[in-house]
């Protein structure tokens, strides 16, 4: 009974691991190489996929999702002969899952080597300062130049991220002090273009404050000469209406007023004969008696 027993279990280990080789769930991520008898035959997947037992058939998967490969710090010197470690990260997938086992060994170490080669090409055709200011320019020249070598791989570049730069000390001390001096130059233009601002709104200010002194200037004369020009109005109407006795009473006001004065000198003008003849006739008319009837 044991014998039979042992019997059975072996041939049910036989038969899953038969039917492991046999029968595959391959997901929407993965595909199946598929050999038979060591040629390629097929790339199969996604859902189930049933191959005979090897060596018949045998099988490679391939994951098709996205993947970053890391570069370490890689020393390359720029076209001025500076010295600079950059180190950066390449985002990959695999687009043809039969050339990634069939045309290379092992894809991810080849695309590590040939990163390493081509940074140093990109590096060696910028200056210095291109090197720090151009970093998304360089992250596409290695992105299109690191495409066109693993195309034949079936590995598409999607990106690189150029991660860090790192210069040599003596650059790093000079770079700190041309950003202080810029910082300085920039304070600086800062408060020049404040101080000019502020000159202009009190320029201004003054401007404004002038004008209105002149407009108010320019009114009060204007009210002035209006009302110059009411009174001699006035005074022309007065002149037009009055009559020689009026006249006369008017410039004796102004002899008797002119007279008020201790200190007065009296200027008797030779028209003063013409002036007081009319009051003399009144005095004699007033004087003699009415004539009887």
């Amino acid at each position: 009974m044991s014998t039979e027993l042992v019997a059975l279990a072996f041939v049910l280990v036989i038969a899953l691991l038969v039917l492991r080789t046999v029968v595959h769930i391959v997901p929407e991520y993965q595909r199946l190489v598929v050999f038979a008898l060591g040629r390629y035959q097929k790339t199969a997947g996604p859902g189930l996929v049933l191959l005979l037992p090897p060596p018949i058939q045998s099988s490679m998967t391939v994951d098709l999702r996205e993947f970053s490969v890391e570069i370490p710090q890689q020393t390359c010197i720029t076209k001025d002969n500076a010295t600079i470690s950059i180190d950066f990260l390449i985002f990959q997938q695999v687009v043809e899952a039969s050339d990634s086992v069939i045309k290379v060994q092992n894809f991810r170490q080849q695309v590590q080597q040939i990163a390493s080669t081509t940074l140093r090409a990109v590096i060696g055709d910028l200056v210095l300062d291109d090197a720090f200011a151009k970093r998304e320019q360089m992250n596409e020249v290695l992105r299109i130049k690191l495409d066109d070598e693993t195309h034949r791989w079936g590995v598409k570049v999607n990106r690189v991220e150029i991660r860090e730069i790192v210069p040599p000390r003596e650059i790093q001390e000079a770079m700190t002090r041309q950003m202080t001096a810029e910082r300085i130059r920039r304070a600086s233009v800062t408060e020049a273009e404040g101080k000019r601002a502020s000159a202009i709104l009190v320029a201004e200010g003054d401007k404004q404050s002038n004008i209105l002194q002149a407009e108010g200037a320019r009114q009060s004369a204007i009210l002035r000469a209006e009302g110059f020009a009411l009174a001699l109005g006035k005074i022309n109407e007065t002149a037009m209406t009055a009559d020689a006795r009026t006249i006369t009473l008017q410039y004796f006001e102004a002899l008797k007023a002119l007279g008020a004065s201790p200190a007065t000198k009296f200027v008797i003008p030779t028209e003063f004969s013409a002036l007081a003849a009319p009051l003399a006739a009144m005095a004699r008319s007033a004087a003699e008696p009415p004539a009887k009837g």
